[in-house]
């Protein structure tokens, strides 16, 4: 983020910026992603042997991740 201010105060290429732009959101996408993903384990499932419980876990997972990308 703070390379993204530097670069816009610099006025650096537009192109650049968007670069740069582009790979934060890639980068907080993906830790979203896994801090949803680490919840829904640790305090949705709870280590349970349901199998229903973990499948919609993982499809619910499914979704968020391409609703991420």
């Amino acid at each position: 983020m703070e390379a993204i201010e530097r670069a816009l105060e610099a006025e650096a290429e537009c192109a650049e910026i968007l670069n740069q732009v582009a790979s934060v959101r890639g980068a907080i996408s993906g830790l979203t992603a896994e801090l949803i993903e680490d919840h829904l384990r640790e305090h949705v499932l709870e280590a349970t042997e349901d199998a229903a419980r973990a499948k919609g876990a993982a499809e619910l997972m499914n979704v968020v991740r391409t609703y991420l990308k």
